[in-house]
């Protein structure tokens, strides 16, 4: 490029006019205007050119002139004059960015009032090296000028300052992304969060206080119960050992299946058989299907895991149980929950409702998520979005703790509690006759691997039998030559270990 001629002029609305003339030799060149610039902490400064004419066009703050040999171009500049304390200053990169070399370059100002000052620098953007040439005429309100040899790329910046009120120009700013201005701790963000954190936590707070509570339940709060009635087994509001982890927590868990398992041979639907074994071997059981066992009147949890069990054979391996077994203990996980629904106890599904909630909860912290990234890029109240976030999380941790019990549901809760209460007391039952002892303690024994107490009614189970007398095995649990109840404990406690080791395997039920 051997010359590049610039008129500037500067109007009243704050709008700086461009007339340009370049003369070039070989193809076209191109210049990449500065069209935004740093302007503070906070904002970047833009420069907007605009209504561009002649031999030239504009795509991506890039110019591309016309023709071959010389080009004539107008455009105008929004934003390049800045208000002072006392003046206003006009900054605009005249001549530069071309893609070539400039050999000579002359910039001639005019504007609405005197000059105050002037002065240009010529080189890189932030080049502090003034050029050639810079003068006022003799009416103060003509400049001009000039620089020789401008690289490719250099610029020449003209800076010229006016009296206040000579125009109505101003910046134009646009906040720039910075992490440390989206998250402005202040005390209108800061209040503004601490606002929304408490409104929205109490509102989660009074959900779980409406919807989420269980009902109160007036005289079923209640001491020790021992489960007999008239010297018969009769479980407080006839709950069975698989119910009471569902009733408890609201949740199906692998212990629950566990103490089924023990129940239903306890009530001679299944009988438990101990495999002889190597000093090395691991431990098995046989688990063996009883013929004449009314198998219609299980509940429909208990015949779904009866029929996982079986599945169509008469006796199997627990460690053989795989495949369809952990398909199948599926349903038995479903039926349960319908199940605590039947009894009354729910009035909806408590996985269900865990669901509803905590999905809600994982939308909400996603919305704020997606709030917290529009408010960080757009201003500077990014806090404000951490509120919903903080109340999404609360919400799908809170959603744990939704499902609430019936009134019934809690009173058979607060009886249950208190047959917790009476196995746990060492209460032995020497009320008991001696030949009933042996399937009454049988028939506790489900409900302690419930309540984590197995190990003490093993025992008690194992010091008794029909004749309060020793005896090889249980007409429920047998065990492998030269064993006897001596051993049933350790046995008992190391089948409901490895039971719950099985089912756990199968990913169907939560582990506790």
């Amino acid at each position: 490029m051997t010359n590049d001629t610039v008129q500037l002029e500067l109007r009243q609305d704050g709008v700086l006019h461009v007339k340009e003339t370049v003369t070039f030799e070989g193809g076209p060149p191109t210049r990449s205007l500065v069209d935004r610039t740093r302007y503070d902490d906070g904002d970047d400064r833009l420069y907007q050119v605009v209504n561009l004419k002649g031999d030239a066009t504009m795509a991506d703050a890039s110019i591309v002139l016309k023709g071959s040999g010389t080009a004539s171009l107008e455009y105008d500049v929004k934003g390049a004059v800045t208000p002072l304390a006392a003046a206003q200053e006009l900054r605009w990169y005249a001549v530069g960015g071309w893609s070539v070399p400039v050999e000579q370059a002359k910039v001639t100002l005019s504007g609405p009032a005197q000059l105050q000052s002037l002065s240009c620098f010529a080189g890189p953007l932030s080049s502090a090296i003034a050029c050639t040439e810079a003068s006022m005429d003799h009416t103060g309100v003509t400049a001009e000028f000039g620089q020789q040899g401008l690289g490719a790329g250099e610029v020449l910046t003209v800076v010229v300052g006016y009296p206040t009120g000579a125009t109505e120009g101003a910046p134009i700013l646009e906040r720039r992304f910075e992490l440390s201005n989206a998250f402005t701790l202040n005390a209108v963000t800061g209040g503004a969060l601490a606002g929304l954190v408490i409104l929205m936590l109490g509102g989660i707070g009074i959900l779980y206080w409406t919807r989420g509570r269980d009902d109160r339940v007036v005289g079923h709060e209640s001491g020790a119960q021992s489960g007999v009635e008239n010297g018969h087994f009769a479980p407080p509001d006839g709950v069975r050992p698989g119910q009471i982890g569902t009733l408890m927590d609201e949740q199906a868990d692998v212990i629950d299946v566990t103490a089924t398992i023990v129940d239903l041979a306890v009530r001679g639907y299944l009988r438990i058989d101990e495999q002889p074994r190597q000093t090395y071997d691991a431990p098995d059981w046989m688990l063996v299907q009883m013929p004449s066992a009314p198998v219609n009147s299980l509940l429909s949890y208990e015949r779904a895991l009866y029929d996982a069990i079986f599945d169509g054979r008469d006796s199997v391996l627990l460690s053989q149980l795989q495949g369809s077994f952990g398909h199948k203990l599926g349903k038995v996980r479903d039926a349960l929950y319908r199940d605590v629904v039947t009894q009354g106890w729910f009035a909806r599904r408590p996985d269900s409702v865990r669901t509803r909630w905590t999905t809600l909860g994982v939308v909400l912290t996603v919305a704020g998520v997606l709030a917290t990234v529009a408010l960080a890029w757009f201003t500077s109240y990014g806090l404000l979005g951490l509120a919903l976030i903080i109340a999404g999380a609360a919400l799908a941790v809170g959603g744990q703790y939704m499902p609430a019990k019936t009134s019934k549901g809690a009173g058979a809760l607060a009886h249950t509690l208190g047959f917790r209460e009476y196995l746990a007391g060492g209460h032995l039952g020497d009320d008991v006759p001696v030949a009933q002892r042996v399937e009454l303690f049988s028939r506790y024994l489900p409900y302690a691997v419930i309540f984590d107490s197995v190990d003490r009614w093993a025992r008690v189970v194992s010091s008794v039998n029909g004749n309060g007398r020793q005896a090889d095995h249980l007409y429920w649990y047998h065990g492998p030559a030269e064993w006897d109840l001596s051993k049933f404990a350790d046995s008992m406690r190391t089948f409901t270990m490895t039971t719950s080791g099985a089912i756990s395997s199968t990913r169907q039920f939560r582990s506790l």
